[in-house]
């Protein structure tokens, strides 16, 4: 199992670097040339997702980007450190913001739905700690020539 580990601060002009990257690594892990732009779009939309939560809650440390090449599966988890709601400091603590906060959240809810679109295989969870977006893709096995 190999892994690639990308920290960027929150600032939307490194989304393209992150793109790039998964792009690259899921090309070397036997993605199918064909699912590489879906890839590349969902990395995007959790990336700037991810932005957009560190950026309104006003948190400087970096966006995590992790990519797994596994046996038969690629993987990439994108993190923000944007507690649950509910907790201590938490997004629902912008939700008694007004208009702004509900567009916010309609925001998030639009890149989730985007995402969702793009990968069969998704999931979203939320601790204290922040939020992880998961995303796997199926891998073609490497041919050996003889």
């Amino acid at each position: 199992m190999a892994t690639v580990e990308l920290r960027f601060s929150a600032q939307p002009e490194h989304v393209r670097t992150a793109r790039l990257v998964a792009a690259a690594v899921a090309r070397r892990a036997g993605v199918d040339e064909a699912v590489l732009d879906e890839v590349r779009l969902a990395v995007g939309e959790a990336c700037s997702r991810a932005v957009g939560l560190h950026r309104s809650h006003g948190i400087t440390a970096p966006v995590r980007v992790v990519l797994t090449d596994e046996d038969k599966t690629f993987s990439i988890e994108v993190g923000d450190e944007v507690p649950a709601p509910g907790s201590d400091g938490s997004r629902a603590a912008s939700g008694s913001g007004g208009a702004a906060a509900d567009d916010a959240d309609g925001e998030d809810e639009m890149g989730l739905a985007v995402i969702s679109g793009l990968v069969d295989d998704m999931e979203v969870s939320s601790t204290d700690e922040g939020g992880v977006i998961r995303m796997s893709w199926p891998t073609a096995p490497v041919s050996v020539l003889p």
